[in-house]
């Protein structure tokens, strides 16, 4: 029995909306993966923002001291917490701020310029939560953490053959089956990697809809009580409100630890009886992201946090972030992190590169998906500048952009253009950047904070031309 007009209709368009929500996810997915994988260099990003900022790995007691005094003459205490950053932390700079402010410190212990971070930021809120409104960006990266789990184990059981044919790669052709074995190669020997990075994404913006779900169902509702169970309560103080002695505290903390892995410490509750010291120390041969140290007003010696003791599930809970980031190997860590993060990407982008082509129609699909691929990298280098050149929001010249060339890409013929079209592209925009990166900065732009961004920067932007001018060949 034939199918009616209606039905046949219906049909079309459940399929055509298949496709394009496809797309959506794809596209979703591929900005997660590709944004995290740069964020991995955040730290490296902040120097390069600011290269000019006088850099040093030493410190002193009086100089944190001097500094928090002139930081909190000049600013009002409409804030929650003080901090003081130190080399620890990852960057060889010394940075006191509150909630609202921050300054870089000098060898004297006098501020210097602001800190601005605005387009690692941008980078970090990309990664995080897709610029949606915090919160529910963060359940929806989350999501997609856990669809990736779910993705990596259906896609090994979809594959008897995936381990035998670990080294099996076949080029030429449209590229169908160089795509399905880069994407069936990669993901095997990542697997590992993509399982921990899915798993500790998910935990992110999951684990506060875990935490009421339990907080309702065994603690009346109280979210604290949830959080206290597994991280370490504050302590309870009842104290003279008077400035915190900071330097009795930090002498005291280096008789228990070595000073060069302090990473910072926070002033909680300033200026209130309940105001303590918290010292986050760096904890060499853990995954832990630190153990931390406190200290009353007075600048005696309280307690530790305890994430080092026999509780392995805090442990494990205080281990996410540099499990997920790569922050416990150094530079090689992080490069580590950088080539396992773009295998995910390329694996991201070439699930639907196999899916396009196999498909029997060519359409605006076709073209929309290189245009985002090749499109967001170029997006990426136009919002820093936009920013480096005019102090335009990163954020606004991020999607404006990324959005005018999908557009863009709709005007070429073939998939294989675009692509070829946004390579050169990136390589030409890439150029000009590095151009107004050294007119904005001067001299500055070739310290170390700067060259170690702009010179691998450099040198994608010539392998992608090349690549380039090899598809055209």
């Amino acid at each position: 029995m034939a199918k009616s007009p209606v039905s046949q209709s219906l049909s079309k368009r459940s399929l055509a909306s298949h496709a394009w929500l496809g797309l959506v996810v794809s596209g979703f997915m591929y900005l997660i993966c590709l944004s995290g994988t740069i964020a991995v260099l955040h730290l490296e990003f902040e120097r390069w923002e600011q290269p000019y900022v006088e850099e040093t790995t030493a410190f002193s007691i009086e100089q944190v001291e001097k500094a928090y005094t002139q930081f909190t003459e000049q600013y009002d205490n409409d804030t929650h917490h003080y901090y003081f950053v130190f080399p620890g932390s990852g960057i060889p700079r010394l940075v006191m701020e509150d909630d609202n402010n921050a300054h870089f410190v000098d060898a004297e212990g006098n501020l210097g310029a602001k800190e601005s971070v605005t387009w690692t930021r941008m980078l970090g809120d990309l990664h995080m939560f897709l610029h949606l409104p915090m919160s529910f960006g963060m359940i929806v990266v989350s999501a997609f953490g856990a669809l990736l789990c779910a993705l990596i184990v259906s896609g090994l059981l979809a594959h008897p053959r995936i381990v035998k044919d670990a080294f099996r790669f076949r080029a030429g052709g449209d590229g169908l089956k160089s795509n399905i074995d880069l994407h069936n190669r990669l993901s095997v020997w990542g697997t590992p990697f993509h399982l921990m990075i899915a798993i500790t994404g998910a935990y992110f913006g999951l684990a506060g809809i875990l935490v009421t779900i339990i907080s309702q169902a065994f603690y009346d509702g109280d979210d604290q009580a949830v959080y206290d169970k597994v991280f370490a309560p504050e302590p309870a103080l009842e104290q003279a409100v008077v400035r915190p002695e900071i330097g009795k505290a930090m002498t005291d903390l280096f008789t228990r630890i070595d000073p060069e892995n302090l990473i910072f410490f926070t002033i909680h509750e300033p200026d209130s009886p309940q105001q303590f010291i918290e010292f986050f120390v760096k904890a060499p041969g853990h995954f832990t992201y630190s153990d931390n140290y406190r200290y009353n007003t007075s600048g005696e010696f309280l307690e530790t946090a305890g994430y080092l003791g026999d509780d392995g599930g805090k442990q494990i809970l205080w281990s996410v972030y540099r499990l997920h980031f790569g922050d416990f190997l150094g530079m090689p860590g992080k490069v580590l992190f950088v080539v396992l993060g773009m295998m995910l990407t390329i694996i991201s982008a070439t699930g639907m590169n196999i899916w396009l082509k196999k498909r029997k129609t060519q359409d605006a699909l076709n073209r929309l998906w290189p245009g985002l691929v090749w499109g967001t990298p170029n997006a990426l280098v136009v919002s820093a500048m936009g920013y480096f050149a005019f102090g335009l929001s990163p954020t606004v010249c991020f999607w404006v952009a990324l959005l005018g060339i999908t557009v863009a890409a709709l005007k070429a013929t073939t998939q294989e253009r675009v692509t070829r079209y946004l390579k050169y592209v990136f390589t030409l925009v890439t150029c000009a950047f590095l151009i107004v990166y050294f007119v904005e900065f001067g001299p500055a732009a070739l310290n170390f904070a700067a060259l170690q961004i702009n010179v691998p920067l450099l040198l994608v932007a010539i392998w992608t031309g090349y690549s380039a001018r090899k598809q055209q060949d």
